[in-house]
């Protein structure tokens, strides 16, 4: 499992649209917000990436982009995000790598064969890469509103002169 204070794994991912994404696009620039969810169109899953589709101008004013990870491959998240108006940007990863590599994967055994699932998982990144809020095994209804309130913290902190300080090298 990923914690919280470690870096980001490195990884690139294709979105909805086919266009690669890879987190260290967003350093210094931007904190991120990555959702991990099970499949596309399903009713839960539909739920929490409306939900942060809604509030996705709101989380830009705090200089955060929302990412979506499931394992359905891009044209799959294409329909989904056609269908339901989603804006935001969702990430395919069809072997279960990134997955993996924040430990948002499990084994279940379905009709006698085991397959890989994904532990609906959110993970709060700040413009550094470092991993600042990992919450596991979420259920979305009011998730997008909790994780906005830890994303304004963030924000605030980050702009904060105190803060700035700190991370300034000692002369």
């Amino acid at each position: 499992m990923l914690r919280v204070g470690q870096p980001v794994p490195s990884f690139e991912l294709p979105d909805a649209d086919m266009s690669m994404f890879n987190p260290a696009s967003l350093r210094g620039k931007a904190h991120a917000v990555l959702f991990f969810y099970p499949r596309d169109d399903t009713p839960l899953c539909t739920m929490e990436a409306a939900d942060f589709s809604d509030h996705e101008t709101d989380f830009n004013r705090h200089r955060c982009e929302i990412l979506g990870v499931s394992r359905d491959d891009c044209l799959k998240h294409a329909d989904f995000r056609d269908k339901h108006g989603l804006s935001v940007r969702l990430l395919s990863d069809l072997e279960g790598k990134v997955s993996r590599q924040f430990g948002v994967c499990h084994f279940k055994e379905v009709d006698g064969i085991k397959k890989l699932c994904v532990i609906r998982s959110t993970f709060v990144i700040d413009m550094h890469g470092v991993v600042r809020h990992a919450l596991y095994d979420i259920h979305p209804r009011g998730h997008a509103a909790e994780v906005f309130q830890l994303v304004k913290e963030l924000d605030r902190t980050c702009r904060s002169p105190k803060t700035q300080l700190s991370r300034s090298p000692i002369a």
